[in-house]
């Protein structure tokens, strides 16, 4: 078994593959190395409309066998720690692999157990999550079965999440399915966080679907615990004050997105900052202490939204970088932050948000793609997945 590799890639997700298969294609003669456990591949911006019963699981799932480039070699492991200083890592089975040049596309961690009670009554009782495979389904199930009078609370944690617009998407589209089939529902959005989104042109918009739906925003509650036979929510609420009390809400449905982090065996590595995410040179997103380690995707401590298309626009950089990295050169390509967040409003309505860094505005199409567009839905719907599984994974894009 070859233990040393060129390039050595940690995490067979989105990151992972589209740079191995962008690495590749550029070079096939590259001897690239994906270290990845799982025999699934997942297409995760669907499921919110899983979840709202308008695509199906399965459509989100192909074998990991059949993304992997065929020219990588396929470590099918899970790593468990880092050495940089030796160029050199260690997986669960004892192997010691070393490498020229390493780069980490580990993901994100959903920390499911930080709420307490909460894995206990996952997808029953009403409690569920578009954030977990085994639950999308169920959240459909939920919506269908929502009644007059009935209360569907949706959460999000203080800590970072992938697709930051997730714990909203799937609540606008509960808001308009109850529109739609005259159900008086009490909608209710209880955020860790203080605003409805952090770009006032996006903002605006998003403010005019609360009072369409007539959704109740409740800020700075972070859910903490949950009871699934009482079907009771608790949250630390911290006021204007900064004082912090417990509030209990009852509820019917409860849409939790889980507090996240970087994964275990990553944030107590030599290559985390202080709060456990890849330290990366937000430009070149090269490691700002071990120059021969590039991050990639929602590991990475930059500031920008963590969504496929943020690692759409990473991975070309992260690419180049590297060949000017095994050639002795200066790393030419700059990263501008970039990341989108289709923000599904309704059935068949979509914003789109498009930003960089400094939440700066960086629009695609010729129109305001802040104002709900059924056009953007139906590219999310029907053409980002296309792209994904025959594009992007194929390091065409």
């Amino acid at each position: 078994m070859n233990t040393h590799h060129q390039i050595l890639i940690v995490g067979g997700g989105n990151a992972g593959i589209t740079a191995a298969a962008q690495l590749l294609r550029q070079n096939s003669q590259l001897d690239v190395a994906v270290i990845e456990p799982n025999e699934e591949h997942y297409y995760m911006p669907a499921w919110t409309l899983v979840g709202a019963g308008v695509f199906n699981m399965k459509d989100t799932i192909h074998k990991e066998e059949t993304v992997m480039p065929a020219n990588a070699t396929w470590i099918k492991d899970y790593v468990e720690s880092f050495d940089p200083d030796a160029s050199q890592l260690t997986t669960r089975s004892g192997a010691v692999y070393t490498y020229n040049v390493l780069v980490v596309g580990a993901g994100i961690q959903m920390n499911w157990q930080q709420v307490r009670g909460l894995q206990e009554t996952l997808g029953s009782n009403g409690v569920t999550s578009n954030y977990h495979k085994d639950f999308a389904t169920y959240t459909w199930e939920c919506l269908r079965n929502l009644k007059d009078g009935q209360v569907a609370l949706f959460t999000a944690p203080s800590t970072p999440v992938r697709c930051g617009g997730a714990p909203q998407k799937i609540m606008y589209l509960f808001g308009d399915y109850c529109r739609k089939h005259n159900i008086n529902a009490h909608i209710e959005f209880t955020s860790a966080g203080s605003v409805i989104f952090g770009i006032k042109k996006y903002a605006d918009e998003l403010m005019k679907m609360v009072k369409r739906y007539k959704i109740q925003l409740s800020f700075k509650h972070d859910l903490i615990a949950v009871d699934g036979l009482k079907q009771l929510a608790t949250f630390r609420v911290t006021d204007s004050n900064g004082v912090v009390t417990e509030v209990q809400k009852k509820f019917d449905v409860l849409h939790v997105t889980p507090p996240q982090s970087a994964p275990d065996y990553f944030r107590n590595s030599a290559l985390a900052d202080k709060n456990g995410w890849f330290d990366a040179d937000k430009y070149t997103l090269q490691h700002l202490r071990y120059k021969n380690v590039f991050g990639l995707g929602d590991v990475l401590n930059t500031p920008n939204a963590k969504t496929g298309a943020a690692i759409r626009k990473q991975t070309p950089v992260v690419v180049q970088n590297i060949f000017a990295f095994l050639n002795n050169q200066p790393l030419p390509a700059r990263y501008s932050g970039y990341g989108s967040c289709p923000l599904v409003v309704g059935y068949g309505k979509l914003i789109l948000a498009e930003f960089g860094y400094d939440n700066k505005v960086m629009e695609t199409f010729p129109f305001d793609q802040s104002k709900p567009s059924r056009l953007m839905y139906l590219l999310k719907r029907y053409v980002l997945p296309w792209l994904y599984w025959h594009k992007i994974v194929k390091g065409q894009m």
